[in-house]
């Protein structure tokens, strides 16, 4: 008798749900349509080894546990680690089957990369980020978006109700799981089966725009939006055009795209562990990396400078001080480092001050992993210090 094979279907329904996404968050594209982010033609840009054990540097956990790195690796589901010092290679493990060439999901760290191409635009002339976001999609004039400007979006600082709830499918985070196509329709109702169409029912508006920071994924995809409206591309396309391009990517990256072939700015962003730590050595320098000014410094300089009297709880809680500009998360007002974030355990951390890029991708079975945001940083913080001190 054939080996009953449900055991290893992945149900469609739950693919980026433990145990399933120990695996899918690697197969994105044999799961979900996909649109190419071409590396282009080029050489890949060097990244040279310099290689020190870390496994030994200690900090406290999510568990306020004091351990090693290799222990909390090893805890906290982790599917590929890497840390540059100098534009080298300090460190690069992999796990649960991640190779060197294989893309994995990034979940929110998509926003950065979506807003680092926002800035290539400003510093073009192609986008406006005082332009209300109408001057760009005039559709968004029948929503609560039809006052709000590019500003407001690239900062989520937008007075518009979005309900972000992951674990509730009928939530405007449902909904827009079931119209990126990552979800069948969960119940009877209206479902829509392309993200534009839910960014239309976001009529009614919270408070006056520019008034606070509220985390809320659709922000990203209203900028996208307004993106390929202004420059005639699609997004996938700008991303390789300027940024993967440039930055001398090792491998092609790619995006989720829903019916209507849009990639989901929000999310569904795939790419290889190296090139996650190209991405990041991006904001090491002002925005020159691999020979040439990729990102405007002046657009990098303002990233860094978030305003924290907008970031309240219970964002100040996981970094107290920090801020959030241009679809970055950063670490403390007044310091350089940034950070990229998604759910499941996704971190490139960026410090200019440690000369240090460091990417923690994984898997991990819950949505948001209470304490683990802090405990990467409080590793990403001890790793540049014994770096700095060179006793590794």
């Amino acid at each position: 008798m054939a080996q009953d094979s449900a055991p290893y279907r992945v149900p469609f329904a739950a693919w980026d749900r433990a145990p399933w996404n120990r695996w899918s968050f690697l197969n994105v594209r044999e799961l979900l349509p996909t649109a190419e982010v071409w590396r282009g033609s080029g050489a890949a840009s060097p990244l040279p080894r310099a290689e020190r054990d870390l496994d030994g540097v200690r900090f406290l956990d999510h568990h306020n546990r004091n351990v090693n790195l290799a222990e909390f690796l090893a805890a906290s589901f982790t599917d590929g680690f890497i840390v540059l010092q100098g534009g080298k290679i300090v460190t690069e493990r992999y796990f649960n089957q991640m190779g060197q060439r294989m893309l994995h999901l990034s979940q929110s760290v998509a926003k950065s990369v979506t807003g680092a191409v926002a800035g290539v635009l400003v510093g073009a002339g192609v986008l406006d980020p005082n332009a209300p976001v109408i001057d760009y999609v005039p559709e968004l004039a029948a929503t609560a978006y039809r006052d709000a400007r590019i500003r407001h979006v690239l900062d989520m600082t937008s007075g518009v109700r979005f309900d972000e709830t992951y674990e509730d499918p009928y939530s405007d985070m449902g909904r827009v799981d079931v119209a990126s196509g990552w979800k069948p329709p969960p119940g009877p109702g209206v479902w829509h089966d392309n993200v534009f169409d839910v960014v239309m029912t976001l009529t009614v508006k919270e408070r006056e725009h520019g008034e606070r920071f509220e985390y809320r994924s659709i922000e990203t995809d209203v900028l996208a939006f307004c993106m390929e409206r202004a420059s005639g591309r699609r997004l996938s396309d700008l991303v390789s055009e300027l940024v993967w391009q440039p930055m001398g990517a090792e491998e092609s990256a790619c995006f989720t795209v829903d019916r209507a072939g849009y990639a989901l700015a929000d999310g569904g962003f795939n790419a290889t562990l190296r090139d996650y730590a190209r991405f990041g050595s991006i904001y090491l320098d002002d925005g020159f990396y691999n020979g040439r000014q990729i990102v405007p410094a002046a657009w990098v300089q303002e990233t860094r400078r978030g305003d924290p009297s907008l970031f309240g709880e219970p964002y100040s809680l996981v970094t107290p001080g920090g801020a959030y500009r241009n679809q970055f998360w950063i670490e403390q007002a007044g310091k350089p480092a940034l950070i990229c974030r998604g759910v499941f355990g996704q971190y490139i951390y960026a410090s200019p001050e440690a000369g240090m890029v460091a990417v923690k991708l994984s898997s991990c079975p819950d949505f948001v992993t209470l304490g683990l945001t802090p405990a990467v940083l409080r590793a990403m913080r001890a790793i540049s210090a014994v770096l700095a001190s060179g006793t590794a």
